[in-house]
């Protein structure tokens, strides 16, 4: 450190992680990052230093945003920081909307909701975290830092998921909301996004080669081809509906993966909890099938004799006909794939309810050990 680095203020922001899963990976890629851009958005005369951690499950189900914020004062408190942010894949809502972020200055401290964000999650905690830093440091009277240049209600221009701003903006507790319409399908897109798709795409291994198999061996029997060929286009999509419905609800069951709504989980927190995994799900169930499908065609070509399926089917046939043979099949396979599910990991089929985390045993950066 140089002798003129020696002399300038010091602020201390930690970056807090809850629960230590998808937040933690953006808040690993944001702390590394986020003294030069408070240093160009808030004040180059700090010297910034950014402490970066992890804290409960337990804010998720037990009071929603104050009982975070009261937490996250507790956290900033016994660490000595500053100011504390904290990011969460919690879904939150202020008056039916969702609470993008929410401000403390009382405790100075401010938290960011990252599903409300949608998918561009990184890239708009990126231009929120700084705003909401400077909010803080100006609200609570910091005189190692200017004033903030810009109204709350600015931040709506650099951060796309803000609609308008509630709150008391005499006292600093301010929150900043999405649009009711818009701002839900993007906090649906944004849980989807930190449940991890491709985690359970991953987690059904075991299904898809069970599927496969089945597919493998239904193309053996010419009574596959014929009701291929009997069944139309409209019947073929309403099967392959049912049949990934029938495996996504097997999941659901099997795995006891339906929130329920208690003392601890409000009805309308348990509710985008089991929409946030029907939706993850359905997508990493869809591409399973695209993949199976891809695959039983491929099969198909090579097992099946043009010849044998003409004679079969005692017409012409193209490709078009092998692309048939597959949609039935996979379709078929899906279901008996649904049965093999329960051969699946039980902690990695968990990892796909949007409501389940493991313990992590209190506020302590894991790393500590």
């Amino acid at each position: 450190m140089t002798h003129g680095e020696q002399h300038r203020p010091e602020i201390v922001v930690g970056l807090v992680a809850t629960p230590p899963d998808h937040p933690a990976r953006v808040a690993a890629r944001l702390t590394a990052e986020l003294a030069g851009r408070l240093s160009e958005r808030v004040d180059a005369d700090v010297r910034w230093t950014v402490r970066e951690g992890w804290g409960e499950v337990a804010p998720r189900r037990d009071g929603g945003v104050e009982a975070l914020l009261d937490d996250l004062a507790q956290r900033r408190t016994d660490d000595r920081w500053d100011v504390a942010i904290c990011l969460t894949d919690l879904p939150l809502h202020t008056e039916r909307a969702p609470l993008v972020a929410q401000t403390s200055a009382r405790r100075r401290v401010a938290m960011v909701s990252l599903p409300a964000l949608g998918l561009s999650q990184l890239r708009a905690a990126r231009a929120a975290v700084p705003d909401l830093v400077s909010r803080l440091l100006t609200d609570a009277s910091d005189q190692r830092v200017p004033p903030a240049g810009w109204a709350p209600a600015e931040m709506a221009s650099r951060v796309p998921a803000v609609h308008r701003v509630v709150g008391e903006a005499d006292a600093g507790e301010l929150g900043y909301v999405a649009s009711r319409l818009i701002g839900r399908v993007r906090l649906l897109t944004g849980m989807v996004k930190a449940n991890r798709p491709g985690r359970a795409l991953l987690g059904l291994s075991k299904l898809l080669v069970g599927a496969f198999g089945t597919a493998a061996f239904a193309l053996t029997t010419d009574t596959i081809w014929q009701m291929g060929d009997a069944l139309g286009g409209i019947r073929l999509a309403v099967i392959m509906v049912l049949g990934l419905t029938a495996l996504v609800a097997w999941l659901i069951v099997a795995h006891d993966l339906w929130e329920k709504p208690d003392r601890e989980t409000p009805a309308e927190l348990a509710r985008l909890f089991n929409l946030g995994t029907i939706l993850t799900l359905t997508l990493a169930t869809a591409v399973s099938y695209l993949v199976l499908f891809a695959g039983t065609v491929l099969v198909g070509a090579l097992l099946i004799d043009t010849s044998v399926l003409e004679q079969t089917l005692q017409r012409p046939v193209d490709f078009t006909d092998y692309l048939t043979l597959a949609w039935i099949t996979s379709s078929l396979a899906t279901v008996g794939g649904a049965i093999g599910s329960g051969l699946e990991n039980e902690e990695t089929v968990r990892a796909a309810a949007y409501g389940y985390h493991p313990e992590p045993g209190g506020w302590r950066d894991e790393r500590d050990g």
